[in-house]
């Protein structure tokens, strides 16, 4: 028999939205929906999202293996300018290898290990062992590796998201290509690298239509929920002043370029991962992450690790724009972020909330210790990191990003009558991203949301290498009272490169 013509591929669809048509047509002639003959834990084919990894190093393979436990998202493709090598960054020995072990349910995975290794081949390897893990066979091949992401969004059309794991510098030039194509993104923090970037990649973003999301975890948590409800009804009283304290950087910073250039490893393409930063040679010192120290690829410790905090300070004091900041730091360097620095953001009145004041520690630095926190007590959260919410009848001290919030002195939260939960509560932040790929509600942490976040992240670099307090004027981007402040504003992309 024919097939008929509402089910014939058509050239302008992919491969999910075929199958969704597909689906839809031939309901009527179904009697047995496929998840029930499939048996429990069943994905259809057609309720899957395909995905891609761009970026794969150390970072995006963590991410991608979150990802990986996703039932209804599939990785078919990965991309990454390093084939493979064994010098990546591990927050403790062997966590990448044991974390592989522990998806895969094999502990002899990767008996070979010689250090922190990852890249697109064995990020590769990695995705076909953990779907041959799935199936009876125990054999699975059909992941696609690529150097290029431009040469894989042109290949891979029948994908239906990407999921950014690249530099700073990388995350904006990648993200609108992929939108363009109409592709969901899920995009690494700090969402851009510029100001403009910003702004421009929630535009693209708002135009497109599709699904985006940036990994702030913390915004789907329930102490951002509960530091919203807890201060909207007036815990602490009108908050006038945040403070936000990092010890960050853990990678150098305070560096001069070297004078010599080192070998461009065999494996490593070292023109793309520049992409559209200036072309300089190559160096060990860049990479791998320690870029986060360099103003043309990373952002510092502002850019890395405040992304998560003013997600919930913005979420919970409703801020926009400021209206001025000013910086402070150790002595500054031309190429590097400096070792230490402070960041004060003035934002205005919103509705029934006064202004405020936020101001921003990194390099060991912190605010005095409040007089309500009792002398035996630490400041901030276990890892010498914190938050305090300053308010006219009290203080609430966090982990860094909101992270168990408490009322100091003791006896002041132990009196505490938590009003009711209000706020809807989240199934996390991938679970957000990967529904509003299936047609739900937009993200919490969607582009249009993170990118004024962004842009007064970065404002707080733009201030710290201006060296002088910038008036800030958000609609227009501009800063009215130093107008040589405008050059960090968006940078000049090599030729080849643009949005």
């Amino acid at each position: 028999m024919p097939a008929s013509k509402d089910l014939q591929p058509n050239p302008g669809f992919s491969r999910r939205q075929f199958l969704t048509r597909a689906a839809s047509t031939a309901a009527a002639l179904t009697i047995v929906p496929r998840h029930v003959l499939g048996g429990p834990g069943y994905v259809a084919p057609s309720d899957k999202i395909i995905a891609a990894c761009i970026g794969v190093g150390a970072q995006g393979t963590r991410v991608m293996m979150d990802f990986l436990k996703q039932p209804d998202l599939q990785v078919v493709a990965v991309c990454d300018v390093n084939k493979e090598s064994s010098d990546y960054v591990e927050w403790w020995p062997n966590e990448l290898r044991d974390k592989s072990r522990t998806l895969i349910g094999n502990a002899d995975w990767g008996q070979d290990w010689k250090g922190p290794t990852t890249g697109r081949e064995p990020a590769r390897r990695l995705v076909e062992a953990y779907y041959a893990s799935q199936k009876q066979s125990g054999q699975y091949k059909g992941c696609a590796m690529y150097v290029d992401y431009r040469e894989l969004l042109e290949k891979e059309t029948g994908i239906d998201a990407v999921i950014i794991g690249t530099p700073d510098h990388l995350h904006t030039v990648i993200a609108i290509a992929a939108m363009k194509k109409h592709k969901h993104v899920y995009c690494q923090k700090p969402l851009t690298h510029t100001i403009f970037e910003a702004r421009r990649i929630a535009e693209v973003a708002r135009e497109t239509r599709v699904a985006t999301q940036v990994a702030v975890g913390n915004q789907a948590s329930e102490a951002t929920r509960l530091l919203c409800e807890w201060i909207w009804a007036g815990a602490i009283g009108p908050v006038r002043e945040v403070h936000n304290w990092s010890t960050r950087p853990f990678w150098p910073q305070g560096l001069d370029r070297p004078a010599q250039p080192d070998p461009v490893p065999s494996s490593f393409d070292w023109d793309l991962w520049l992409g559209p930063a200036p072309f300089r040679p190559y160096n060990h010192v860049y990479l791998p992450f320690v870029w986060r120290g360099w103003y043309d690829f990373g952002c510092g410790p502002l850019g890395d690790m405040g992304c998560y905090s003013f997600d919930t300070i913005f979420r919970v004091l409703k801020l926009g724009y400021p209206e001025s900041v000013q910086a402070s730091s150790t002595k500054m360097y031309k190429e590097t972020f400096p070792v230490a620095s402070i960041i004060h953001f003035d934002f205005p009145a919103r509705g029934d909330m006064p202004p405020v004041r936020l101001t921003w520690y990194d390099g060991g630095l912190r605010p005095a210790r409040p007089r309500e926190l009792e002398e035996a007590r630490q400041m901030g959260g276990t890892d010498n990191e914190g938050l305090l919410f300053v308010g006219d009848r009290g203080v609430i001290m966090c982990g860094f990003n909101g992270a168990d919030p408490k009322l100091i002195p003791e006896t002041k939260m132990q009196e505490f009558k938590q009003p009711p939960k209000t706020l809807p509560r989240s199934p996390g932040n991938d679970r957000e991203w990967i529904e509003a790929c299936k047609g739900g509600k937009p993200g919490g942490a969607n582009f249009e949301f993170e990118g004024p976040i962004t842009e007064t992240l970065l404002l707080g670099n733009v201030a710290l290498r201006a060296g002088k307090k910038l008036s800030w004027s958000g609609a227009d981007m501009k800063v009215p009272n130093l107008p040589e402040a405008q050059q960090y504003i968006r940078n000049d992309y090599r030729q080849g490169w643009t949005l």
